[in-house]
């Protein structure tokens, strides 16, 4: 069916110009309102406004001009209905074929920042989805575009058919319907935020893909990245890539995972990961330092892992890094000097994230067959704990330095999980073991001789004294746990037996 008739009302100007031109061209009436009708009429194009096809003038400082039935009739007769066209002939109401339309910048609005109130409002636009959403249900006789991105291939049909395809028109009504959701979500999100609404009855997100990926955790899973629209510039959505190849499915999860642990640390930190669980943990009075102990917390497992820092990078540090294979370096900078002597290895990957944000909380979800699950993320700091400390024997100040440290990172470890911390380097991580005790054999047996006088950091209570006893056979001398087992006193006993000190917290940070 020939188009003869199109409605063009558009926020975004980018391309009308020329696509109304090539439409006004090919014999197609424009009807248009407002700031497109100016434009159009400064450009010498022929365009009809709205207020002369309703016979109603704009309304309400332009919040009512487009909802009519002269307009919404045009648009969702069928052209296959008697009686539809009988009625539109009888109100003499006109067909319209082809509507372009987008939709006021809220999106835009929300992200600039110190935005009132009032302004947010008004860019929530009403007669354009109404529009959009009524010329889409009815795709099989109005097309409908609300991409700019998609005039010049639209554009080509109408040239070449004087129509766009009803393969096509489908198309475009289901990504109309994407876009009016999205649009509808980022509004929903945006608005329940501000009344404090964190567990609606309806959970409605919207993200925006950033990037397709290769493949998924395995080359036969099809992926992609989606990025939420009001993303932290401090997170790994909004890190921006100054080198190497394309980031993979693994290696977004892993430097995710990276930058969260090592945003916890003020002091100068460096934190290596694999499969997202630390395999090596250092801070220092300098980066240099940091990373040296980092590197010698598991110089086998860092190998081909992501490493976060929390500094600039300097050429000194550049160089060390240099010297092993590592998929990411992830930091808040590096010096020119440290770009070119990293550049010369083609396939890592260089990011820099903005560290100076304080990040928000965030809401951690994740899928399950059938639904999904959503909490707040873990931030409890050691800060915010009650301490208490059940054991004859306390802490020195130097265990107690490697204690706030192995507790800052075992909340980032796979339960079941143990650490262990000499010297303010991680030197052994149990992960994600179905028992305690397993979990601290596996960071004691990595930690081989320098478990002695180390600190342990277990992310829940201990059910039995038995990792204790572990412990205390590796030389461990101070433990960090939640504590609230109805056996805590085996374990408190067991402590004093070898005289270790024990900490008890109070918050348990499991993470599945």
């Amino acid at each position: 069916m020939r188009i003869k008739r199109a409605l063009l009302s558009v926020s975004d100007k980018e391309g009308i110009v020329e696509f109304a031109r090539m439409l006004s061209d090919n014999g197609i009436e424009l009807v248009s309102t407002g700031g497109t009708k100016k434009l159009l009429d400064n450009e010498g194009i022929p365009v009809v406004s709205v207020e002369e096809v309703t016979g109603s003038p704009e309304i309400l400082d332009g919040r009512v001009k487009t909802l009519h039935p002269t307009i919404h009739g045009g648009i969702l007769a069928r052209r296959d209905q008697t009686e539809h066209m009988g009625q539109l002939q009888e109100q003499n109401i006109q067909l319209i074929d082809l509507i372009v339309v987008n939709l006021y910048p809220f999106k835009k609005t929300i992200l600039r920042g110190n935005v009132t109130e009032e302004e947010v409002i008004e860019n929530i636009d009403i007669g354009g989805p109404t529009m959009l959403r009524a010329a889409a249900k009815n795709a099989r006789d109005v097309t409908v575009v609300v991409d700019p991105n998609d005039y010049q291939d639209i554009g080509t049909e109408i040239q070449e058919h004087g129509a766009v395809s009803p393969e096509k028109r489908r198309r475009l009504a289901a990504k109309v319907f994407r876009h009016t959701a999205h649009y509808d979500a980022l509004i929903s999100q945006y608005l329940s935020e501000q009344v404090e609404e964190h567990e609606p009855d309806y959970l409605t997100l919207t993200y925006e893909k950033k990037q397709d990926l290769r493949y998924g955790e395995n080359p036969h899973q099809q992926a992609a990245f989606y990025k939420h629209v009001q993303a932290d510039s401090s997170s790994i959505a909004n890190a921006e890539q100054l080198h190497g190849k394309e980031l993979s499915f693994n290696n977004i999860q892993d430097a995710d995972s990276a930058l969260g642990m090592v945003r916890e640390f003020q002091e100068p930190a460096v934190v290596a990961v694999k499969h997202t669980n630390p395999c090596g943990v250092g801070t220092g009075e300098t980066l240099d330092e940091a990373w040296k102990r980092a590197y010698e917390a598991d110089p086998v497992s860092i190998f081909g892992g992501i490493v976060a820092l929390n500094r600039n990078v300097d050429e000194r540090v550049a160089k060390q890094l240099s010297e092993i294979f590592l998929e990411i370096i992830l930091a808040p900078s590096f010096s020119e000097e440290a770009l070119s002597i990293l550049q010369k290895k083609k396939n890592i990957r260089l990011l820099t994230a903005d560290f100076s944000e304080n990040q928000r909380v965030r809401q951690l979800i994740k899928s399950v067959r059938g639904g999904l699950l959503v909490q707040e993320e873990d931030v409890y700091s050691l800060e915010q704990a009650t301490i208490h400390i059940p054991t004859k024997r306390k802490p020195t100040d130097e265990e107690w330095a490697d204690l706030k440290l192995a507790w800052q990172v075992v909340k980032h470890v796979k339960s079941n999980a143990i650490l262990l911390v000499k010297d303010q380097k991680t030197i052994g991580v149990g992960a994600g073991q179905m028992n305690r005790v397993g979990a601290a054999e596996i960071a004691i047996k990595q930690a081989g001789e320098s478990a002695e006088a180390a600190v342990m950091a277990s992310d829940a209570f201990f059910p039995m004294d038995d990792t204790v006893e572990a412990a205390a056979q590796a030389g461990i001398r101070a433990i960090i746990q939640p504590g609230g087992s109805i056996r805590d006193e085996d374990s408190i006993k067991k402590c004093d037996e070898y005289g270790i000190a024990m900490v008890f917290t109070g918050v348990r940070h499991f993470k599945h």
